[in-house]
């Protein structure tokens, strides 16, 4: 089986148009002028996720001189340390604190705005159909005419057995 797959690969790299087409390896497209960002998963890596509250290395690995004397003074008592060396120290560690990754953005103030901005659009285009695409309204519109079509297709007894006329009563000239 092992044997067959290296066989199959083998063919299929020969022929590069196919195994361009397959392959979506990074060699692949970067040979065609892509920009790739590769991530090497194998390797720890930093992330700031609720769920994982300690990540596999610390944030900062490329330490100053001043920090890695801070780093030192780390493995003496805290209570020689002051507040801002140990707020100093948390940051060596970590990117953020709970606090400000539980922090919401403002990005619904932009997607509201968004959504104003085409519903004002939409409402513009609407409004400039309606003064210079369509016309006016038609006079078979008006209450005048709806009336004296109704009462022509009362006259001429229009559907009388489940229709328009089957709900006029002709005797009291009202409907029923």
């Amino acid at each position: 089986m092992l044997l067959s797959s290296r066989v199959l690969l083998r063919g299929l790299q020969a022929q590069t148009g196919v195994w361009r087409q397959l392959s979506t390896s990074t060699r692949a497209l970067a040979g065609h002028g892509h920009p790739v960002d590769v991530i090497d998963c194998s390797v720890p890596q930093y992330n700031n996720r609720l769920d994982t509250p300690l990540p596999d290395i610390p944030f900062n690995r490329n330490l100053t001189p001043e920090q890695r004397k801070l780093k030192e003074k780390e493995k003496e008592p805290w209570s020689n340390l002051t507040k801002e060396e140990k707020l100093e120290l948390y940051r060596l560690s970590f990117e953020l604190s709970y606090a400000e990754m539980k922090k919401g953005s403002d990005e619904w103030k932009t997607v509201l705005a968004g959504i104003f901005f085409f519903f004002g659009f939409t409402g513009l285009v609407v409004w400039w159909q309606r003064v210079f695409v369509y016309g006016d309204v038609p006079h078979t519109f008006s209450p005048e005419w709806i009336e004296k079509q109704t009462q022509r297709m009362i006259d001429m007894r229009v559907n009388p057995v489940s229709g328009f006329s089957a709900k006029w009563d002709y005797e009291k000239s009202q409907w029923k």
